[in-house]
């Protein structure tokens, strides 16, 4: 059954089928996406994220608790678009200690903000505190309005 008939056409549904067609197959060694692949693509399409607008910026808030500041990326491509990424990262096990349950996600997140015309690029700020980001992008001043440019009419 092909996902995209039923209007799911984002990348965790691409893998997820790419996954379920791969299991049709004899050969299982023909480049199929690891499961590592397949649940840092989920977690890429999971990041949930704010928006708001205030009349002098745009605040971009993102809960990733447990991350730490050196492995979130904040950048700004094709002059127009946020783009926010990083890794939250497995604790390592303790020797004779395992997971009974493991609820927390872990792997890789990323998320894509277009910005309006009136964004400034030049001024961008990123805060993460209590496991939130908040990525403020300000907004540029209003265009001042034309004003009627008088022609001096004279006598021929």
């Amino acid at each position: 059954m092909d996902l995209r008939m039923m209007a799911f056409d984002s990348p965790l549904f691409s893998v997820l089928q790419h996954l379920h067609d791969a299991g049709d197959d004899s050969d299982k060694s023909v480049s199929c996406p690891s499961r590592t692949y397949a649940r840092d693509a989920k977690a890429m399409a999971a990041t949930a994220a704010d928006v708001k607008e205030s009349p002098n910026s745009y605040a971009f808030i993102v809960d990733i608790p447990g991350v730490k500041s050196g492995d979130i990326k904040v950048q700004v491509e094709d002059d127009n678009v946020v783009v926010i990424s990083g890794e939250r990262k497995q604790e390592e096990e303790k020797e004779g200690a395992k997971y009974v349950r493991m609820e927390r996600r872990v792997g890789k997140f990323m998320r894509k903000f277009a910005l309006p015309e009136n964004a400034n690029t030049d001024k961008i700020s990123a805060v993460c505190q209590d496991g939130v980001l908040t990525v403020t992008v300000e907004k540029l001043p209003p265009p001042e309005p034309k004003k009627p440019k008088t022609i001096e009419v004279k006598i021929a």
